[in-house]
């Protein structure tokens, strides 16, 4: 399967292989404008020549609204105010519990998705507002395996820019994507957005200058104590920043306004040059990953049937008779009892059109029929 992955990988334009979709995961915190940016790249997907619209997840069970059209959306498999309900769960264990419902039957959205990828040439996940549901929670691991190892597959995480002008708020910022990179191991993209608001120069200017890191963090208030001494804090940022440099030379980063559309085409680049990315150093270590799993999975099987082969020659050396009196009680099949989870998968793509595309960044002030949900 790896042989024929890379092959279509490497397919150029014009040959009867296809290139494989590109899956856009978008991650980030509260606020940093995810859903924005997925309707920006989905707009620019939209007016290219020919019009290259994108295949989306929505993985948000608890959005009210969502400024893109999504082709699955986890709202029509699993209503998220029932599960807070039934399972007596706050917001963040409802949002938990709703993804993870719709995890177990995430073979069936690949399967979709499948269907469409001769179609399409990128698949993008929107997901939920907490982060840290999807970064570290069982059910985004296994949404973010199953997409890699199917897909190339590259990690957008999306940085709130005026909010990070602080070098104690752009250090924690580094920090996050620095563990969620190493966790998913797959190729990551730093998009600053809402550069319309702050330029993300200062902040590539500390990725790439340990030396004006230090100068702003110095400058910042509150890096010096009473005695005139640098604060922990500062003193930790200080060694942090060292740590991190390695990691940003590994990175890519970009620029982006969601408002404007500056820095789109940018970021489309970045995620072209995430694929040779994907093929030389993710494929590989999936590949060995699944080959130490299915050796450990045969290891045990073996040792399991030879462990039953010895058990069923002492039984029968002990107990001849009721050896030989061995029967099914029954040709008929067990009827299992278990209710399976009813879950509706709606793929929206297969249905007409429904013309709901709304560019919500055009259309402030100059549109009376859009009908906005009351956030209460």
């Amino acid at each position: 399967p790896f042989t024929t992955m890379s092959a279509s990988l490497n397919a150029q334009p014009g040959t009867s292989s296809k290139t494989k979709p590109h899956v856009i995961i978008t991650i980030g915190m509260a606020g940093a404008g995810k859903s924005t940016f997925v309707q920006r790249i989905t707009s620019y997907l939209h007016s290219q020549n020919p019009p290259q619209p994108p295949y989306i997840l929505n993985l948000d069970p608890a959005v009210t609204h969502v400024p893109f059209e999504a082709n699955i959306d986890i709202r029509d498999t699993v209503n998220y105010k029932e599960v807070m309900k039934q399972y007596n769960l706050g917001p963040n264990g409802g949002i938990l519990t709703a993804l993870n419902l719709f995890t177990t039957k995430f073979d069936q959205v690949l399967e979709l998705v499948e269907k469409r990828a001769e179609t399409v040439d990128y698949i993008i996940l929107d997901t939920p507002g907490q982060i840290e549901i999807f970064t570290w929670s069982a059910s985004g691991a296994i949404i973010t395996d199953a997409v890699a190892s199917s897909f190339p597959t590259v990690v957008a995480y999306i940085i709130d820019t005026p909010r990070t002008t602080a070098p104690a708020t752009f250090m924690s910022n580094m920090l996050y994507a620095c563990s969620i990179m190493y966790k998913t191991k797959l190729p990551f993209i730093l998009v600053f957005n809402k550069t319309d608001a702050q330029p993300h120069d200062f902040a590539i200017e500390w990725m790439q200058d340990f030396e004006a890191f230090q100068v702003a963090l110095a400058s910042h208030s509150g890096s010096r104590d009473s005695e005139g001494e640098p604060t922990y804090m500062n003193s930790l940022m200080n060694s942090m920043s060292l740590v991190l440099d390695e990691f940003y030379k590994h990175l890519k980063a970009v620029g982006v306004s969601s408002t404007t559309g500056a820095g789109i085409k940018e970021f489309f680049d970045a995620v072209e040059e995430s694929r040779e990315t994907y093929r030389t150093d993710y494929l590989p270590e999936l590949e060995r990953a699944r080959a130490a799993r299915e050796k450990s999975l045969q290891d045990i099987k073996e040792d399991s049937v030879n462990r039953l082969m010895k058990d069923l020659a002492v039984d029968r050396a002990a107990n001849p008779k009721a050896a030989a009196e061995d029967r099914w009680a029954s040709d008929e099949e067990d009827v299992d009892d278990d209710e399976e989870l009813e879950v509706n998968l709606i793929d929206r793509s297969e249905e007409p059109y429904p013309g709901q595309y709304i560019d919500v960044t055009r259309m402030r002030g100059h549109s009376e029929n859009i009908n906005w949900p009351n956030p209460g």
